[in-house]
């Protein structure tokens, strides 16, 4: 596929899709990087924190480039289990596993011209990883339960809020996965970085939902703004328009103040989640169901193996690694049968 050269490509500074915002030092060296990997077909790897944007980044890459006016399609690795995840990426033939009552059409096929990000790409297994390999390099793979090869044209984008290489040395994520994503990586900055772009982030929030809520609030308090500026935004941007989208449903007024600004904002709570900062377990615990379920929707099904499995998986995956994965010793750490351990590293591929 030939790529195009779109008139976005003209100008060489500032955000290169509407959407994005921000013209902080940091965010402009974003841009110029996506303006550049838009005009190839390579393989995109996002780095980021929660909340940053990098959804936002993949689907300016995607529009800038030739393949523009195909798909876009986007799947959260983290939010299904392994046997969900794989049905989803390369659909499924009917009763290859239980509950397949018909032929699914897969995310890659779906993606066909265009481009599929898959975001949280860290969540994956070591033998899903093999399969997303093998589509990266031949461009082919089968349906679960199906022999016949499908071929598709499809740009890949991933995303994930963890450094991958350090997953890859954990034994975590494959190596040759990680070069192969990695052709152009591309970082994002966290919120408190680019501290110089809250006020337009603010104001531009502040439009959206005082359109959404009669035109309640019409400005914002400048001790109010201070404080925002201040912020270590552990949630980063998403953190900021949900914090703004309270005030104004809030507000009584014209005016967003400092009142209308939660407590952990405004230094009276300290934060219970997040970089940077600690946060207790059942803090953490109940913070991560909530972005589990969440993640899954309305429509999600099997929470338990999308968020309790994840959990269980990652705790062993760390006590193989501070016990130099000698089984017996990480076994006594968890507090589990030995043999109990042995088969759980082997549901979840954890095996060295």
């Amino acid at each position: 596929m030939a790529p195009t050269t779109p008139s976005s490509y003209l100008e060489e500074t500032g955000p290169p899709i509407p959407g994005l915002i921000g013209s902080a030092p940091a965010m402009e060296d974003v841009y110029r990087l996506t303006r550049q990997v838009a005009r190839s077909n390579a393989s995109v790897l996002l780095l980021g924190e929660t909340g940053t944007g990098k959804e936002l980044i993949a689907k300016a890459i995607h529009r800038l480039s030739a393949r523009g006016s195909g798909p876009f399609v986007r799947v959260n690795c983290g939010a299904l289990a392994e046997n969900l995840l794989e049905s989803e990426l390369f659909g499924h033939v009917r009763g290859s596993f239980t509950g397949a009552v018909d032929n699914r059409t897969g995310r890659f096929e779906a993606a066909h011209t265009g481009t599929i990000f898959l975001d949280e790409i860290n969540s994956t297994t070591a033998k899903l990883q093999v399969k997303l390999l093998r589509v990266l390099q031949e461009h082919e793979f089968e349906r679960v339960g199906a022999t016949q090869t499908i071929r598709v044209d499809t740009r890949v984008i991933a995303a994930s809020n963890r450094d991958l290489l350090a997953e890859t040395e954990q034994g975590r994520f494959r190596e040759d996965l990680y070069y192969r994503l990695n052709v152009i990586n591309i970082e994002l900055p966290p919120l408190r970085d680019r501290r110089e772009d809250i006020p337009e982030l603010v104001n531009h929030f502040v439009r959206i939902y005082s359109r959404q809520n009669d035109d309640r609030v019409r400005r914002v308090e400048p001790a109010a703004m201070d404080v925002l500026r201040a912020y270590d935004w552990p949630g980063n941007v998403r953190e900021l328009q949900n914090y703004v989208e309270r005030a104004v449903v809030l507000a009584t007024g014209e005016e967003l103040n400092c009142e209308l600004l939660p407590e952990a904002v405004l230094g009276r709570k300290p934060r219970r989640i997040g970089r940077p900062g600690t946060a207790d377990l059942e803090a953490l615990a109940c913070e991560l169901v909530k972005q589990g379920v969440a993640a899954a929707g309305h429509q999600g099904g099997n929470l338990h193996a999308s968020i309790v499995n994840r959990v269980e998986r990652e705790l062993i995956a760390q006590t193989m690694a501070a016990c130099n994965n000698v089984q017996t010793r990480a076994a006594a750490r968890l507090g589990i049968n030995r043999n109990t351990l042995h088969k759980k590293l082997g549901e979840y591929e954890l095996e060295q």
